[in-house]
Formats: C-alpha cells, sequence, structure tokens
C-alpha cells in the first residue's frame, strides 16, 4: 500500500488501524479496544491494556535472543569518549537503578525529576522510572534554578536524579548548586536525590539527602517491570507557554509506545538493528521520543551525543559519526546545519568522510528554510526531509512517510498529515478555509495515540489552550495552508513563542522578568531572524520615570536577568532602552509589526494604531544593532 492507501484505511477504520499498529507491542494484557471517548473531548487510547515502557524497550529484545545487540552508543567528543552499550547490559544496569529507586520507596504513580547532561545514565535513568510505573519529568541540565523550582513544585516529585555537572565546550556546568538553589526556592521538597558523579566535577553530597549514583545500588536487589494502565502517564514534559508558566504535557503510556514504534519503520525507515540517531538532548522532546524510547522500542541501536556540530572538535563532527557508527537515518534541527554550513559552506569537511550508509537526514523543531535544506541536499547528496510535530503530540503530524512510500519534496513543506492526524485550516470564526489560504492549523479530534490527553494537574488550562478556540478541534497554535496536493505548509507561529536554535521559548516568559527590573516600567519582547539560530530574542524596555542612569548600564542589568532567570539556552543578549511602544489604541503591543520592521519585510500600518511614529523610533532602535536594514 502506498501513502495514500494508508492514510485512507485509518480514516475508514481508525479503530482497526491502530488496535493493528498495538499488536506490535508485547501487552501484559491486550486492550479491549483502542479508543476511549466516554469523556470526550478528553479522548484516551488502550486504557484497559496492561503494559510496561521498559519492558517493549529493554527486557523483550534481550528475551527474543537479541541481548548482544547495541543498544546505546555513547560519542562524547567534549571528553574524548566512546563506549556501547547492549541490550542485556542496558536491562542490567536499568534494574539495578529501578531497585534502588523501589528500595528508598519510588513506587507506580510517584514522579522523579531528572536532571542530567547527555550521558547513557540519563536514558538509564528514565528507562528506571518506567520500570516501576514512576513518573518523570526531565528537565534540561543548566536550566537555571528558578525555572526548576517551578517544576518541582508542579510535578512533586519524590526524588531528583541529576550529575555533578554538564559538560560546554571550554566550560563546566555546575549542576549541584543548581540543584540545591532550586530546592531551597520550591515549596515542595524532594525526599531525597541520587547524583551521577562526573570525573570532571565531584560534588559534595549532603549526608542523609544525597547519594552516589552507584553507592546508591550496591547490594540492592534488582527491580522487575511492573505492569501499568494503557492511559497511565509515563511521562511529563515542561513546554513554555505563553504566559511564562510552564506546561506539564503529559504523555499515555499505551498510546506511546504504539506510536512511536509504528514511526520508526513507516517515517523514519529504519528497521530492528539499524543504527537511528536524533542529534538532540533529553530535555526536550524529541530526546524524549528519538533518542530514548523510539529507537529502542523498535529494536534499533540509539546514539548519545554530547558535543556540538561546530567547535567539537569542527564542523565534521555530524560526518564522522555517521561513518564511525554506520546511522542509517539522521534527525536533527535546521539550526545545527545552519551552524555547519556557516563554519563549512563548502563542504571541505564533509569530503572527508563516506555517508554511503546514511540513507536520509530529517528536520524538525523549528522552520527548515529553503536555503539550509538546499545546500544539505547539495553537500550531502540525500534526500532532506522537514517534518512537523510538536512537545504536545510527541511524534510527527505532517511528515513524509518514507517507511511507506517516499513523495516528492516540496520545499518548505513538511509534506503531508500522518493518519490519526485530520488537518483542517481555520479563520478565526473557526470556518474551514479553501486550499492555498492562510489561516489556523487545527487538527480533528480526537488526536491519535500518544498525544497529549491533558496537562498535569491543569485540566481547565489544558482546554484553554488547545479545545476551546475551535470546539471539536486541537489548536496547534501554528499558522499555515494546504495547498491543492494535500500539502502542508507551517507559516508562522500564532502566538509568541519563538524558536530559538530548535528551543521554543516564550517572550512572555522573558517579559515577566524584564518587568522584574526596579528601573523598568514597561517592556516587550520579540524574536527576530537570525542566519545561525533561527530566532533571537530582544528585548524592549521603557524606564521607569526619573531614572537618570546610563541607558547601558540598564540594557547589561536587563540581559544578565533573563540570563539567570531562563538561563543561557534564552540566547537573550540584545536589549534596548526606548521611550515607548507601538500600541492600538486599546494598549495591545503591535509585537508583530515590531518583527516585520527588525526583518526589513514589509508590513501594513495597523488601523488601530495608536502613534504610527513610534514605529520609525523603534526601527531607529533596531538599526543601532544592525537590524531593521
Amino acid at each position: 500500500m502506498g501513502y495514500k492507501e494508508v492514510y485512507d484505511s485509518w480514516k475508514q477504520d481508525p479503530e482497526g488501524f491502530w488496535m493493528q499498529a498495538a499488536n506490535a507491542i508485547d501487552w501484559d494484557e491486550k486492550p479491549t479496544k483502542a479508543l476511549f471517548d466516554e469523556n470526550a473531548p478528553m479522548y484516551e487510547w488502550f486504557c484497559d491494556g496492561k503494559v510496561n515502557t521498559c519492558y517493549n524497550a529493554v527486557d523483550r529484545h534481550v528475551e527474543a535472543g537479541n541481548g548482544a545487540r547495541t543498544a546505546i552508543i555513547y560519542d562524547s567528543p567534549i571528553t574524548d569518549t566512546k563506549h556501547k552499550i547492549s541490550y542485556a547490559e542496558l536491562q542490567t544496569r536499568v534494574a539495578s537503578l529501578a531497585g534502588a529507586l523501589r528500595a528508598k520507596g519510588v513506587e507506580k504513580g510517584d514522579r522523579v525529576v531528572i536532571y542530567m547532561p547527555m550521558i547513557p545514565e540519563a536514558l538509564e535513568a528514565m528507562l528506571a522510572c518506567s520500570r516501576l510505573g514512576a513518573i518523570h519529568s526531565v528537565v534540561f541540565g543548566g536550566f537555571a534554578a528558578n525555572e526548576l523550582a517551578v517544576r518541582l513544585d508542579d510535578a512533586q516529585p519524590k526524588a531528583i536524579i541529576a550529575a555533578s555537572c554538564g559538560l560546554e565546550p571550554g566550560r563546566v556546568v555546575h549542576y549541584k548548586p543548581l540543584v540545591e538553589g532550586a530546592i531551597e526556592l520550591a515549596r515542595h521538597k524532594p525526599e531525597f536525590c541520587v547524583i551521577f558523579q562526573r570525573e570532571q566535577e565531584v560534588a559534595k553530597l549532603k549526608d542523609g539527602f544525597d547519594f552516589d549514583w552507584h553507592g546508591f545500588q550496591a547490594g540492592v536487589e534488582p527491580a522487575g517491570c511492573v505492569p501499568v494502565e494503557g492511559n497511565h502517564p509515563a511521562y511529563i514534559l515542561y513546554t513554555s507557554g505563553t504566559t511564562g508558566a510552564p506546561k506539564g504535557v503529559v504523555r499515555p503510556t499505551g498510546g506511546h509506545l504504539v506510536a512511536l514504534n509504528w514511526t520508526m519503520k513507516n517515517i523514519y525507515n529504519v528497521d530492528p538493528g539499524d543504527v537511528f540517531w536524533a542529534a538532540s538532548d533529553v530535555g526536550w522532546v524529541v530526546g524524549h521520543s528519538y533518542i530514548c524510547y523510539g529507537p529502542l522500542i523498535h529494536g534499533n541501536t540509539t546514539i548519545v551525543f554530547e558535543g556540538k556540530p561546530i567547535g567539537t572538535p569542527d564542523a565534521g563532527t555530524f560526518w564522522r559519526i555517521i561513518e564511525e557508527h554506520k546511522v542509517k537515518s539522521f534527525f536533527t534541527a535546521p539550526t545545527a546545519f545552519r551552524a555547519v554550513k556557516r563554519e563549512d559552506p563548502k563542504g571541505e569537511y564533509l569530503k572527508k568522510y563516506d555517508l554511503s550508509g546514511l540513507n536520509a537526514i530529517y528536520l524538525a523543531g523549528e522552520r527548515a528554510d529553503p536555503d539550509t535544506i538546499e545546500w544539505t541536499q547539495a553537500m550531502t547528496g540525500k534526500p532532506v526531509y522537514d517534518h512537523w510535530w510538536q512537545t504536545e503530540t510527541g511524534y510527527t503530524i505532517a511528515g513524509n512517510p518514507v517507511g511507506i512510500e517516499a513523495l516528492p519534496v516540496k520545499i518548505g513543506s513538511p509534506t503531508v498529515p500522518m493518519p490519526g492526524y485530520d488537518i483542517h485550516i481555520l479563520d478565526d470564526a473557526g470556518h474551514e478555509l479553501p486550499a492555498g489560504e492562510l489561516g489556523a492549523i487545527a487538527v480533528k479530534l480526537p488526536l491519535p495515540p500518544g498525544t497529549l490527553p491533558t496537562l498535569w494537574n491543569a485540566g481547565d488550562r489544558f482546554h484553554k489552550s488547545y479545545l476551546n478556540t475551535f470546539p471539536g478541534y486541537y489548536e496547534t497554535g501554528d499558522a499555515g495552508m494546504i495547498d491543492k496536493d494535500g500539502y502542508i505548509w507551517i507559516m508562522a507561529r500564532t502566538d509568541d513563542v519563538i524558536n530559538v536554535a530548535g528551543h521554543r521559548l516564550s517572550t512572555g516568559g522573558m517579559e515577566e522578568v524584564l518587568a522584574s527590573h526596579p528601573d523598568v516600567a514597561e517592556c516587550a519582547v520579540i524574536g527576530v531572524t537570525d542566519q545561525l539560530k533561527g530566532q533571537l530574542p530582544v528585548g524592549f524596555v521603557c524606564l521607569t520615570k526619573g531614572v537618570n542612569r546610563p541607558h547601558d548600564e540598564i540594557a547589561k542589568e536587563c540581559v544578565k536577568l533573563v540570563r539567570d532567570k531562563i538561563g543561557p539556552v534564552a540566547a537573550f543578549k540584545l536589549a534596548l532602552v526606548v521611550d515607548r511602544l507601538p500600541k492600538t489604541r486599546s494598549g495591545k503591543i503591535l509585537r508583530a509589526i515590531m518583527v516585520k520592521i527588525a526583518d526589513g519585510t514589509e508590513y501594513k500600518m495597523p488601523a488601530t494604531i495608536d502613534d504610527p511614529a513610534i514605529l520609525d523610533e523603534i526601527k531607529e532602535a533596531l538599526q543601532s544593532i544592525g537590524y531593521a536594514k
């Protein structure tokens, strides 16, 4: 069957389609049906099945005689370390850690926050939680203490699993002080903390609260796999909300297993035993779905890479890993290739390596600009597939189903909807728009298995964020169109979340931080186009009356404030002091217009603008830092 036949077969019989896909998973108790719609629009999948994620990702491969197969390849150019872990070794290590957590009282339903760098132990911590039916929440290693504290208060974990440090080129990121700072700030206090000590920095442990990773496991009985209900949360992953308060996306166990397993062959076209590499981080959804769970559930070899596209040591790192580890399918963010292109525009490093074993390159995490795709195609000679999905969905909404049928690529489009996703383009009133017209992208409910059923402890916010705008639909928050061939085009965000090097960040959250500065009366943050990172935040601050300090000094303090509160991941380096902000008469700041001025694109003067002259002042300010050309 080709794509159209597969997609039509899902549309005609969604229940049958997903029940068939569920047969590829090992269930303790098979579900009697796929969709549970009793609480619509809060749909759930495979609720009456019993299953364990860790069993499907690890144990079943060992029991099938594939224990010697490599599960994880760790490649760290930062520490000059490489090693392989087989499925049998992974089973031993995960069962041991799970046993130690169980001995300290961690049970099914308990939350555990994981705060780790890109090392195999991060995956082991995730799998150990899922082995027990505990709900993990991975927080990107190095996130600022107050951001971690917010997540501790929301998830209320029994324990934290962390490393002593993370490593960036030329510097050590001290994790332990950040964890301690977060615990101090948080209202909720975890019961204990497990620390993986790295040789680059050995952290001081607090007696009775902190436990060394290895000592913690000594003499403890390994844990078996605890079956959980199909709708039991596998994990909580926090994503930037437009209000600045993070949203805890819940991932249900059964649907997560079924959907990810389905994608490995049908979208990424890999078979069990093939090497699959997603160059991301476990702190993000790509790391959850396609460094940890997807490849292991499917029986692939996954790569844990601790490094950067450039500088560890050079722009040939990606190509070296692809050749050395025989990567068949490679997935990264467009920003990574922008960095490589900037460093090595003619592909001199690439010429040193043999990419003959690589079948395809996949891009996601932000809009893939045509220049980057064309350069990558020309340099590698490989097909480059953009695909579109979200933290909320956990896997592809629209993509190229290469394992079913490689469809013609239209550069700028992530291709077509995947089975499970019935995509519609709606106007503000919720009416369907014709092909080629720009509108809000919405998905007809129910969403497919593995997508978020709700937000953690925030059902009302779930409805408000995703379901209320267009009743009967999931609001993606993206704007775009569908062309006459059924291809999806993603044009813009419909809210103020910006994408910095593949990291979705809330400008609203940054504005909250800037507004806390004692000299700032009003502020706005916009995302301006950046050739390397996709977007960069620029802050505009209006000072409180009577403040006579040098503007440069205040701008530097504002930058430091955002970096301290949100972390370096925000890439916040530009703050401009302005007299006033462009607004509508009702007081709404015209951020979208400011972005267009910064990027040098045409815009229509809004009829509701209070004072058009302010736009010239904004343009001058942006020109002073090299924008608005």
